[in-house]
């Protein structure tokens, strides 16, 4: 199977579907990294903050799939933001995960309450974008505010903005922005999951629209949602430790959504956010300690 890249503002490339790791616990990663390789994924997701980037390096290894065939992002916490204490961020992912290139690096949030932190850190991925130690940088969690003012202090524009994004919550506007501003948006939860609403009783992969279409193609709720926002050109990210899911979210370059569908999925947009505000990410809230190993 082969998985259509994306070309990044600065020439690299970045397979258009990823697997995720968040909340994935560490005695999990592992086999779902490997089990992901090995079934064709080449775009693997993880973080400092989610406390398993080691078992993701293992994971790589254990596949026995080439580390240049692989795309490698991670995310630098806010308790690491500053330029030196970014710049260390740098060595403790490249460590745990046993690479000494990490592909794509990015702040996983804006921290609006102590933006000169941000600033500082964005600096020092540009630093570490200049020397080579990554191919590219990004940000994670940023709205329209916050990559304008990052604009302003800053000299590379980010590769990609990682942000909540499926049929329930689709941050129109910002993508507009990424898109004026040559940042690739990257989706997040990208089909919903079970924590995301759109009202008390009914779940994204519940959706009778979502539904009604998945039937159409033969295909389930989770791929006609990730087709929809690969069709849309964003890259997506879904998160899964069972080696069936996983094989399944990657089958989703067979078919094709009609205008008339998309359009449909468009329309189930409700505006209501499942992640934090970005403007509730602070360092009092959400103060986690990135540990050396």
């Amino acid at each position: 199977m082969t998985i259509p890249l994306i070309t990044l503002n600065n020439g690299v490339e970045l397979p258009a579907i990823g697997l995720g790791v968040f909340q994935t616990p560490p005695d999990e990663t592992t086999d779902a990294v490997e089990a992901a390789l090995q079934t064709g994924y080449r775009h693997i997701d993880t973080a400092a903050a989610y406390g398993n980037e080691r078992e993701v390096g293992e994971g790589i290894r254990r596949s026995g799939v080439p580390r240049d065939e692989i795309f490698v992002e991670t995310k630098v916490w806010i308790n690491d933001f500053g330029y030196d204490s970014a710049l260390h961020a740098f060595d403790k992912s490249a460590g745990k995960l046993g690479v000494e290139t990490i592909d794509l690096l990015i702040l996983h949030q804006a921290l609006p309450s102590r933006f000169d932190l941000t600033i500082a850190a964005y600096q020092a991925l540009e630093k570490l974008l200049a020397e080579g130690r990554v191919r590219s940088i990004g940000v994670s969690n940023f709205m329209p505010e916050h990559l304008a003012a990052l604009q302003e202090q800053t000299s590379v524009v980010p590769a990609v903005n990682q942000i909540e994004l499926h049929p329930y919550f689709q941050q129109k506007e910002l993508q507009r922005v990424d898109a004026e501003l040559g940042i690739l948006t990257q989706a997040w939860s990208p089909i919903g999951g079970i924590t995301f609403y759109r009202d008390s009783e009914k779940s994204a992969l519940e959706d009778p629209t979502i539904l009604g279409i998945a039937q159409a193609h033969g295909k389930s709720a989770a791929q006609v949602m990730l087709r929809w926002g690969i069709q849309e050109g964003r890259s997506v990210i879904p998160k899964s430790t069972k080696p069936e899911r996983i094989a399944e979210n990657l089958d989703v370059f067979d078919f094709e959504l009609t205008a008339e569908e998309v359009a449909a999925i468009d329309a189930l947009d409700t505006g209501t956010r499942g992640g934090p505000e970005p403007e509730a990410v602070t360092l009092e809230t959400f103060s986690r300690e990135i540990p050396e190993a």
